[in-house]
């Protein structure tokens, strides 16, 4: 029976246009980088060269390959059952913020810009790729005990620590609380929250997602641990926490974002943040694989004290 023939993009046009991964994944290229993927890499329908993206561990060694080919990342390796990240989709949330850190400027690069990494779970990879591209000094905070020594394994293994440090989060109701130490100030947070409200919407969730993957749809996460995926009231109390939490540090953080999932969170996030006295808000758009998401980023601090940063804690 003859293969099924499609058009095939070789660019991924709804990239950010920094990001290493436009063009289709070059699988002679990543094999080379690492031999061990050789294994999962096979010839799909369209008589292309593809891997089984259902497959878990074949996912995690194109992880590997991609890691170690554009950022320089030797070991990694995640346990078993937690979140393996899509690459492309996560490189471009490092990106976007390098843009609102530059503020129609040049982008501040180097260990003088502090990243603050919400969540930073198990994979570690925002810390990975925004060191790797742009030099920045991250801080990674984690509830889980399991996640939180993965990432400091990975960050040990690569002789990362000076550059990435892997803090313990000791509150199970706080966010930035117990992670901000006193004095201490960062450029930036992020965060890629837990959107669904209960363990049995992130099971149905999972469902379809397995089945979707017949579409290859690259832009999917794989796996995903209890705390990873869900909270008590889902992304929308989540949100609200870390927004009323983020006013008692305005004086400690330029920006603060997170990745907003689901577009019925925004109206209750823009209504909060005016309560809260917010000087500017923005939403950045971004899509990954076939899921469009967006970017919420506020500041607490007008454009003055915006510039006067700037010229205070950024050094290009």
């Amino acid at each position: 029976m003859a293969k099924t023939t499609k058009k095939i993009i070789t660019e991924k046009t709804v990239l950010h246009p920094r990001n290493a991964h436009r063009n289709r994944y070059d699988f002679p290229a990543l094999i080379k980088t690492l031999p061990e993927l050789r294994a999962f890499v096979i010839e799909n329908e369209y008589n292309d060269l593809s891997i089984n993206f259902s497959d878990a561990e074949a996912v995690k060694a194109l992880n590997r390959a991609l890691l170690k080919q554009f950022y320089g990342i030797n070991s990694w390796s995640i346990p078993e059952g937690y979140l393996c990240p899509p690459i492309p989709g996560r490189a471009d949330y490092i990106h976007y913020i390098a843009d609102l850190l530059a503020d129609s400027g040049e982008v501040p690069t180097g260990e003088t810009v502090k990243v603050l990494d919400i969540g930073v779970g198990a994979n570690c990879i925002y810390p990975l790729i925004g060191h790797s591209v742009y030099g920045w000094s991250f801080v990674g905070s984690e509830i889980d005990p399991i996640a939180l020594n993965s990432a400091i394994t990975i960050v040990q293994d690569n002789k990362l620590a000076k550059a990435i440090d892997i803090r313990k989060q000791n509150g199970p109701a706080s966010i930035f609380e117990g992670i901000i130490r006193p004095g201490e100030t960062f450029d930036i947070s992020m965060c890629n929250p837990p959107f669904h409200g209960s363990k049995r919407d992130a099971d149905s969730s999972s469902q379809r997602k397995w089945q979707n993957l017949k579409k290859e749809d690259v832009g999917l996460n794989f796996g995903g641990h209890s705390t990873e995926l869900w909270v008590e009231g889902g992304e929308a109390r989540f949100m609200n926490k870390m927004m009323s939490e983020s006013k008692q540090f305005a004086a400690s953080c330029l920006w603060f974002t997170s990745l907003i999932s689901k577009k019925e969170t925004l109206p209750g996030c823009y209504n909060s943040l005016e309560y809260l006295g917010a000087k500017e808000v923005k939403t950045i758009p971004v899509t990954q694989g076939q899921k469009t998401s967006r970017i919420l980023a506020w500041t607490f601090m007008d454009q003055l004290l915006q510039d006067q940063w700037r010229a205070n804690n950024q050094k290009k």
